[in-house]
């Protein structure tokens, strides 16, 4: 626990988040787009997005800050970098291909939507859903892992962040138990990956005077990821996610943006070392091998660094930028204006969390992990 952290206050009236109204809960019909991120699709149900699934990087910054409490700063880079990667530059789809999102001059082909984002934005190992390589797809629901996470938690109706780092870590091994493909990359895996555990307790867990902090029960957990009926008979209703009724969000002076994923982040890598070194499975179970970052950065970074100075995070943000020339030389055909886009955002990561200068990253270490070469 950070003891320098501020006290947490608690506003019911600036806090409630409204699913009446224009807010009220609509389900997605035929073309709406919905994928794996189950709080975007409960935004897109309750139109804080538009309904169809598809937004501009301003309505998600929006949205993510008034109903979850994302900071300006994280909520900027991630949408930034959701229209670079699964998009046209200016909006995405958070599901897959859509009309909505057509392939513009200037474009080589179709954006893919973040559930086509594979090992660039949407990773292995998440809460839910299964590895793209081991189920056949990356944006559904795998109600075994479901009911492992529920488990967990349903003596106490408590789902706390203590209990995710560890399931985590469970999610993570499986993945080297059971995917010859698995592949842990430096920034949808370093990055992506802690935060969609961080998020199911940060973000949808219910504020109250009494848990200011948020307490998350399986009820709440349920509703976030379309789950109904009771456990031994739950029903997995895909892109139904919804916002509970009487749920508060975070206190408005304590947006969770950068620094704070930034200090959970590392906090489950103090637990679980593993969780800040990229690396994969060699195309067989069981097979995994962490990457150096001293190969990978050509010195600037060594093993004994992540954990110092944020050196280990700094490492998987600046990944997102070195690499974005490489992902988008498939789908753009002049890519400045893009890079600068996402260079921009990063400036204030790297003021946040005070990076080390990195000029390269090499590329050809990833080329042993056969995860890394089918998602190219």
């Amino acid at each position: 626990m950070n003891k320098f952290k501020k006290r947490t206050t608690f506003d019911a009236a600036s806090q409630y988040i409204s699913t009446s109204g224009q807010y009220k809960f609509v389900a997605p019909g035929s073309g709406d787009q919905r994928g794996p991120c189950p709080g975007l699709n409960a935004l897109a149900n309750h139109n804080y997005l538009p309904h169809n699934g598809v937004a501009t990087i301003t309505e998600f910054i929006n949205a993510t800050m008034e109903v979850f409490g994302m900071g300006l700063d994280l909520a900027t880079f991630l949408a930034t970098y959701g229209a670079l990667v699964d998009g046209d530059g200016t909006k995405w789809s958070i599901g897959g291909p859509t009309p909505n999102v057509p392939g513009l001059l200037g474009l080589i082909g179709q954006p893919q939507g973040i559930s086509g984002s594979h090992n660039k934005y949407e990773s292995d190992a998440s809460p839910t859903r299964g590895d793209l390589y081991q189920t056949g797809n990356d944006y559904t629901v795998q109600m075994s892992q479901f009911q492992q996470l529920y488990d967990l938690g349903k003596a106490a109706d408590n789902y706390d962040l203590q209990l995710l780092t560890d399931f985590r870590h469970t999610r993570f091994q499986q993945s080297i138990a059971n995917n010859p493909d698995f592949f842990y990359a430096p920034f949808s895996g370093v990055i992506v990956t802690p935060a969609a555990y961080t998020f199911i307790y940060r973000y949808m867990a219910n504020k109250s005077a009494e848990y200011p902090d948020g307490q998350l029960n399986g009820n709440v957990l349920k509703s976030f990821f379309a789950i109904s009926g009771n456990d031994g008979s739950f029903q997995y209703n895909p892109g139904y996610e919804r916002i509970p009724d009487n749920w508060y969000t975070r206190s408005r002076t304590d947006p969770y943006g950068i620094l704070e994923l930034n200090l959970d982040t590392v906090a489950m890598a103090t637990q679980y070392p593993e969780f800040l070194v990229p690396g994969g499975n060699l195309g067989t179970t069981n097979s995994y091998v962490g990457l150096n970052p001293s190969n990978l950065t050509g010195g600037v970074v060594s093993a004994g660094d992540l954990l110092t100075n944020n050196e280990g995070v700094c490492l998987a943000y600046q990944a997102a930028v070195q690499l974005l020339p490489d992902i988008l030389n498939t789908v753009v055909s002049d890519i400045t204006a893009p890079l600068n886009k996402l260079t921009g955002a990063f400036s204030s990561v790297e003021q946040t969390l005070n990076c080390p200068k990195l000029s390269t990253i090499d590329t050809s270490q990833f080329s042993q992990y056969p995860g890394y070469t089918k998602s190219q």
